[in-house]
């Protein structure tokens, strides 16, 4: 039968506890939420909100073609500008999603006979991207200098470095300034994704390549989401302008994907102007995110430190991880949950988000939320 091996699959998956679903959420949820990226509580921010209304009625619901064609307008040209100046780069390349803007910069950085090594803790994007890539791949080590330089020694030719800035998994950050050392004793780009950096780390939220002194490097190159921090949806490449200028001719993703909505560009870029006039708000993520790991570690929970704005908190079993953020939802309290395969180390957490906007009562109500429904 055509597609019978799905529903083997997914028999495998109901007896491994792995079966996800989607629970569509209202406008008006009563859940306090830790389980979305929206760092900086901009997504409903009226300003945000605003732009995407403003930028709808300028230019309409959709982009109308690729990039190449119709789909780039004069507010997309103003975020690349604007969004390259903000995180010190020369040139940025707006993408329909994060996801998009990291399958572009792997695969277009790294042609045949080239090496990626790429940290064994990566997103699925950029592992994607190395698949795609028509380089050799050679996974290493977690957040390890020593191994992306000795797997660089074993390569004679292009070679690039890929990792995240912080991991989405465990929240834990990955060692930048090592990573372009390692790269720079052997001519290789560095190019890192700062999807949960920007807009909480760095100088005012410029990001982790911008706090590690990156920032603007003609070696190295950063992709951005614009769903997270920014309360948007998109995704970016900053860089060198000669790189840039080879994605809009080489990246698939870019060439032959409609441009992003006018609406997410315009919020995106209200966010990033706003971000610019409250810095504050990514100390206060960041703020958020320690005052929730102490109070948890305090009430004997298995918590990771955090260096940005993801708290992790391990989950004996899938199952039971499942069953914690079911009862932390029954409670009043929207908590993420993640399990294999989308752990690298198999160990199921829940994984609580910071937010800037958090009142000191709404994280002692999390934290009391989560201790009284512990496995």
């Amino acid at each position: 039968m055509a597609f019978g091996w799905i529903d083997e699959q997914a028999a495998a998956r109901r007896r491994a506890g792995l079966v996800r679903t989607l629970r569509p959420r209202p406008a008006d949820s009563p859940l306090l939420d830790l389980a979305s990226n929206d760092y900086l509580g901009l997504a409903r921010h009226p300003e945000v909100v605003e732009g995407a209304a403003a930028a709808a009625r300028t230019w309409g619901g959709g982009a109308t073609g690729s990039r190449l064609v119709t789909g780039t307008t004069e507010l997309h040209g103003e975020l690349e500008r604007e969004l390259a100046d903000f995180c010190g780069f020369e040139a940025a390349l707006v993408f329909s999603s994060g996801y998009a803007a990291n399958l572009a910069a792997v695969t277009a950085l790294a042609p045949h006979g080239s090496l990626i090594v790429s940290d064994a803790g990566n997103h699925a994007s950029l592992i994607d991207g190395c698949r795609l890539a028509r380089g050799t791949t050679q996974v290493v080590a977690h957040a390890d200098p020593d191994a992306v330089r000795k797997a660089l020694g074993t390569h004679d030719g292009p070679a690039v470095a890929v990792s995240d800035t912080v991991f989405s998994v465990d929240g834990d950050e990955a060692p930048l300034a090592g990573l372009a050392r390692a790269c720079r004793e052997h001519g290789a780009g560095l190019v890192v994704d700062d999807a949960h950096g920007l807009g909480v780390l760095g100088a005012g939220g410029r990001g982790a390549p911008y706090a590690a002194g990156l920032a603007g490097a003609d070696d190295v190159v950063v992709t951005v989401t614009l769903s997270k921090s920014l309360g948007s949806q998109g995704g970016a490449v900053l860089g060198p302008a000669r790189v840039v200028e080879h994605l809009v001719n080489a990246a698939r993703t870019f060439i032959f994907d409609t441009g992003l909505a006018p609406a997410s560009a315009g919020a995106a870029l209200a966010a990033l102007r706003l971000l610019g006039r409250e810095p504050e708000r990514a100390a206060r993520a960041r703020e958020v995110a320690t005052g929730l790991h102490a109070r948890l570690t305090a009430a004997g929970l298995e918590a990771v430190r955090p260096d940005a704005a993801v708290v992790s908190v391990r989950a004996p079993s899938p199952e039971e991880a499942v069953q914690w953020a079911a009862d932390c939802r029954a409670a009043g309290l929207f908590v993420g949950c993640f399990r294999p395969p989308s752990v690298p180390d198999g160990i199921s957490r829940l994984r609580l988000t910071a937010r800037a906007d958090l009142s000191e009562e709404q994280i002692e109500r999390a934290v009391r939320v989560i201790g009284e429904t512990r496995p």
